[in-house]
């Protein structure tokens, strides 16, 4: 029998954190300084103290941590850092490691703009083409229109690049022809000059895409769907690094070991929970709490290569040995906000247990004027989640990401007690249920 502590009654004075972020080309130095900044507003706001401090030992400075492990995407090594905090009375202490897939988020995206296009038609084709599209739609909008923002714009510049080129052709074959130059020798002269131009707009464009995102957008919704759902060996690979870290803290002396998959994160914090508790955990461990943000497991969970994922999603829904708390928020655009990934992709088992799936309600949580300024910066607030909320009513299960990962208290004991949103999403969309 699982003799863990039950999470409501247990107090958290160390803390083990993993964070696996989503599909992220950046080194993970961006993830500690978002904290930095965030934990500092939010400790202003709600009056409690929370600080980075330094690691002891090599790389304490850069927050490296070093040893073997799952990469940094700069060395190989493990990247995190150090949080203290004086809330709600106690003091303690939280060692926080990103998770690093960003080498195989980059190696995916070092494609050429034709390729793009290739992955453009390929990745339309799997999600059209046995309505796997109109059945995600069913569940919220918002991602589908980020879905297909990269589609068309894509296309558009595609299309202004031919045009320009066209127009080129046109115009400079009627001038050639008219100076006398042989009519083979005008067209000749004309094509090469309009497609030179329509090229030099193509890579226009791309050079713009830190600014529009649809080539970034492009490569993330190709590498989700380049196996039609299946992870590629390379990811593969990571998980089992990713689950092996996991594993080694439950051995440690922590209170709580929390996993927090943000975005992509999660559908690989679910595969790689799901491989850690099949191999088996110690019943005498750490509270082991898994918490999902802005969720995007549908668009990977629908696929019909996706059995895997679709088994460790059942798998994981029923079992007692972790708690698994699912926060989105409908103003979150790039979400499936509210939607209980197990039961829409249609493979919750009569036992479900998880997740309990709350709302962080950008609309309430952030004030008035905040709210105002956001909520037309989807990709900001896709983000949101990791940062501080300026309008918390202070209520000691508020959804405050400082609190969870630097507080006194695990997940289930902060968060397990609320209800579920009234308006989560159950109904199952999924055409492909297959576990296999």
């Amino acid at each position: 029998m699982d003799e863990r502590p039950e999470g409501n009654a247990a107090a958290v004075r160390r803390r083990r954190v993993f964070y696996i972020p989503g599909y992220d080309p950046f080194h993970p130095r961006r993830y500690r300084e978002l904290y930095r900044k965030e934990a500092q507003a939010q400790a202003a706001l709600s009056g409690y103290d929370i600080a980075l401090v330094p690691r002891a030992g090599k790389g304490a400075g850069a927050g490296l941590a070093t040893g073997p492990g799952p990469g940094s995407g700069a060395g190989g090594g493990r990247y995190g850092w150090r949080v203290e905090g004086r809330i709600e009375g106690a003091e303690t202490r939280a060692e926080v490691e990103v998770l690093v897939w960003s080498d195989l988020v980059r190696a995916s995206m070092g494609q050429s703009i034709a390729a793009t296009y290739g992955q453009l038609a390929r990745t339309a084709w799997i999600y059209l083409a046995d309505g796997t599209l109109l059945r995600l739609a069913r569940l919220r909008g918002g991602p589908i229109v980020a879905a297909l923002y990269p589609v068309a714009v894509l296309l558009g510049q595609l299309l202004a690049a031919l045009a320009g080129g066209a127009a080129v052709a046109g115009g400079l074959g009627w001038a050639l022809g008219r100076a006398g130059l042989p009519a083979w020798g005008a067209v000749a002269a004309a094509t090469l000059a309009g497609a030179a131009l329509a090229v030099w707009a193509l890579v226009r464009f791309k050079r713009l895409d830190h600014r529009l995102y649809a080539y970034y957008l492009m490569h993330d919704y190709a590498f989700g769907a380049r196996g039609r759902g299946a992870n590629p060996p390379a990811l593969e690979a990571r998980l089992a690094a990713f689950t092996a870290a996991i594993r080694a803290a439950l051995d440690e002396d922590w209170d709580e070991v929390l996993v927090v998959g943000h975005s992509s994160g999660a559908h690989l914090a679910v595969s790689a929970l799901a491989d850690l508790i099949r191999a088996g955990v110690p019943d005498r461990g750490p509270a082991l709490s898994f918490l999902s943000l802005g969720q995007v497991v549908p668009m990977v969970s629908f696929l019909p290569g996706a059995g895997r994922l679709r088994a460790d999603l059942r798998f994981l829904s029923a079992r007692d040995e972790l708690v698994w708390i699912d926060v989105t928020a409908p103003g979150d655009g790039c979400a499936f906000a509210l939607c209980d990934p197990v039961a829409v992709t249609g493979v919750a088992p009569p036992g479900q247990r998880w997740p309990l799936v709350l709302s962080a309600a950008f609309s309430q949580t952030l004030s008035p004027a905040r709210w105002a300024e956001m909520r037309r910066q989807y990709f900001r607030l896709h983000f949101q989640y990791l940062s501080a909320f300026d309008n918390l009513p202070g209520r000691p299960d508020d959804y405050d990401y400082f609190r969870i990962t630097a507080g006194p208290r695990t997940l289930a004991g902060r968060l397990g007690g609320r209800s579920p949103s009234p308006s989560r999403i159950t109904r199952a969309c999924a055409r492909h249920r297959s576990l296999q």
